[in-house]
């Protein structure tokens, strides 16, 4: 949205979208971003949520993310050496790497696990009444 509005990315990652050398049906394919999140929230919905979701999620990020961090490095995926696809030197790298695997999960992970959680049951409570 930034580089349509502003002409510039904000968060790195999209430029590719603009890039009239790559044909438009494979700039097209990323919009699967924009249907992803609604289908996933109606399939919970409609299906209910498991709340082992947000400790396998967490336990996954432990052992992509480092693998991330320390193979093909230039490549930054998931932000594993700084955000924004920009490697940070504000600390040491080990140490945002630990706090990434530590702050990651507590402030996206558990809120999300409590959203989802509340909203299923917040269902059930219709359905029941």
């Amino acid at each position: 949205m930034g580089a349509l509005l502003a002409s510039r990315h904000f968060i790195g990652g999209t430029e590719y979208m603009f890039d009239p050398n790559l044909p438009l049906f494979v700039r097209l394919l990323s919009l699967f971003h924009v249907i992803t999140p609604p289908l996933l929230l109606w399939a919970i919905w409609r299906l209910g949520y498991d709340a082992r979701g947000w400790k396998l999620q967490t336990l996954m990020t432990w052992v992509v993310v480092p693998i991330n961090y320390f193979w093909r490095p230039e490549f930054d995926v998931n932000w594993a050496r700084g955000p924004f696809l920009h490697e940070q030197h504000v600390m040491p790298g080990w140490a945002y790497l630990l706090g990434y695997l530590i702050l990651v999960p507590l402030f996206v992970y558990w809120p999300t696990h409590l959203f989802l959680a509340w909203m299923v049951k917040r269902k059930a409570l219709r359905l029941s009444s």
